[in-house]
């Protein structure tokens, strides 16, 4: 959620995977606050290059850079994306969440992210969730943030305020917003979004590049 009056505190904490969402956000977030840092989670992903790609984005922001370890999770919430052997959906099943849903993983890592933010005087938190995601995963909706929110603000006494810019829009958009951020370039070539490890367009056929390209190709043919 967005502060009505968009009156801005002086830093924000954004929590960064590396990939076309959240450095939009990143950049977004350096846009609106005077002072930045990022947080990336180890939760037993796939592939360390996550982490490696993020880092290297957050340093030439000039942004501090944090990491921190949730592999428990990863035991808790069988999945695709932490399980080599579970072979990936490539589209939503019927009438339930793809294999690449992990349960309780946003509400982990932007509750950690307020416990770190809290540590560095920090009470605005970015975080890329959308509700426009392909999958309609339960912690990518706007209910659940705001829910959070005030938990967050209850158990720590704190006035913690959840931004998510990307909430209502489509990836078209998003695409849009990294341009007029001046960034569309940086999240093309040096970002990772595919679920398969491989970054910039990625290997074309896991359901993040799938809409990835999608929302490329739609910003290209409303930018013409």
């Amino acid at each position: 959620m967005l502060r009505p009056d968009m009156n801005f505190k002086k830093a924000a904490l954004v929590s960064f995977s590396g990939g076309q969402d959240s450095t939009t956000c990143l950049f977004w977030a350096k846009k609106h606050f005077e002072h930045v840092e990022a947080v990336i989670f180890r939760y037993g992903q796939r592939h360390a290059i996550e982490v490696e790609i993020a880092a290297k984005i957050a340093s030439n922001a000039g942004t501090p850079f944090h990491v921190l370890d949730l592999s428990l999770l990863s035991q808790l919430a069988p999945n695709a994306l932490t399980d080599s052997t579970i072979v990936m959906d490539e589209k939503k099943p019927d009438e339930k969440y793809p294999n690449t849903f992990v349960p309780g993983r946003n509400m982990l890592f932007l509750t950690y992210a307020a416990i770190l933010a809290r540590s560095r005087g920090i009470f605005d938190i970015v975080t890329g969730i959308s509700e426009v995601d392909y999958s309609g995963y339960p912690d990518c909706r706007d209910a659940f943030v705001r829910s959070l929110n005030e938990t967050l603000n209850l158990a720590m006494d704190e006035a913690f305020v959840l931004h998510t810019p990307l909430m209502y829009l489509t990836k078209s958009e998003v695409w849009a917003l990294s341009d007029a951020l001046g960034v569309f370039d940086l999240v093309r070539a040096q970002t990772i979004t595919c679920y398969n490890g491989i970054p910039a367009d990625g290997c074309g056929h896991c359901p993040a590049c799938k809409l990835r390209k999608a929302g490329l190709d739609g910003f290209r043919t409303h930018s013409q």
